[in-house]
């Protein structure tokens, strides 16, 4: 209790941060012991501000000197969505976890995608701030995306995102029980007319594609395998799995005949950035899927 210096203010709970620590354990010893479950959904109901900023991600990594409000007033802008979870808001981005089997944004405005669900939670906070896509997850991969609230934020992601984005890593699970611990593929990518991407040793005009694997755990007759892009070609990282000899569970496009959970098990669960308009160096983390973990487990 001595580590921290608390203010009181009408309708702010001000708490300053003087040693490393997460916003869930943080929030729960400076609200006097409540539950892991109260504190989760003080945050997650988006009236925990860090350094001003609404955070909902309960993980967020605290450094001393930033500060922790908790608002106390009613008239918090909610949001609710089964289909996307915003973990990160502030005045000029947006960091959002999607579900599998939704499309980051489409031309045809009556079909939902992020993107629509992002327009109608803004347009609900009254302000004139619409959804710009930064980057795209394809329909059937979950995980972090990036949108901007702004056309200036996203052109500076745009066209600084190689100093920008520090880390950008999926996590995947394939049939098989991988032999080499860790690797890159390298490769040249090329669509045919039916939007099947090939893959070709050598350069065959198409375009260069590097992925580095390194697998997490394997057992049960699959591999949970991470991945970091060095590239970002359209399906890079399904074809290069299953050029290795290991594709994605679910995914019949790719060689897959295992179907096991329904669903493409390929998931973005790490994104790390430096904020382009304050310069702060953020970072993002989702759990791996639990239908991955269960098909590793035999369950």
């Amino acid at each position: 209790m001595s580590n921290f210096r608390k203010n009181n203010i009408s309708k702010m709970l001000t708490f300053k941060v003087v040693e490393n620590v997460q916003l869930l354990p943080f929030i729960m010893e400076r609200m006097y012991g409540i539950s892991r479950n109260k504190a989760k959904a003080l945050i997650v109901n988006r009236v925990v501000l860090v350094d001003n900023t609404i955070t909902t991600f309960p993980l967020t990594e605290l450094r001393p000197g930033q500060v922790v409000q908790i608002d106390r007033s009613k008239h918090k802008m909610s949001f609710h969505s089964n289909d996307i979870d915003i973990v990160y808001e502030d005045p000029y981005l947006l960091v959002v976890d999607k579900r599998a089997g939704l499309l980051s944004m489409s031309n045809n405005t009556r079909q939902e995608t992020v993107q629509t669900v992002l327009n109608r939670y803004l347009e609900k906070g009254g302000g004139r701030n619409t959804s710009h896509l930064v980057h795209r997850l394809d329909r059937d991969t979950s995980g972090l995306m990036l949108y901007a609230k702004d056309v200036q934020t996203q052109q500076s992601f745009v066209q600084g995102w190689q100093e920008l984005v520090t880390d950008r890593r999926y996590v995947a699970l394939v049939s098989g029980e991988m032999e080499n611990e860790r690797g890159t593929i390298r490769s040249w990518l090329t669509e045919d007319k039916h939007f099947v991407t090939h893959s070709s040793p050598v350069d065959n005009g198409g375009k260069y594609a590097v992925t580095h694997y390194n697998v997490l755990a394997k057992s049960n007759g699959y591999s949970l395998v991470e991945l970091e892009l060095e590239t970002g070609r359209k399906n890079q990282i399904r074809v290069h799995l299953a050029q290795l000899g290991y594709p994605i569970v679910g995914d019949r496009k790719y060689g897959s005949e295992d179907d096991s959970i329904k669903r493409l098990a390929l998931h973005a669960y790490i994104l790390c950035f430096q904020h382009p308009v304050t310069g702060k160096y953020l970072r993002f983390q989702t759990p791996v899927p639990l239908s991955f973990e269960k098909c590793l487990n035999g369950k």
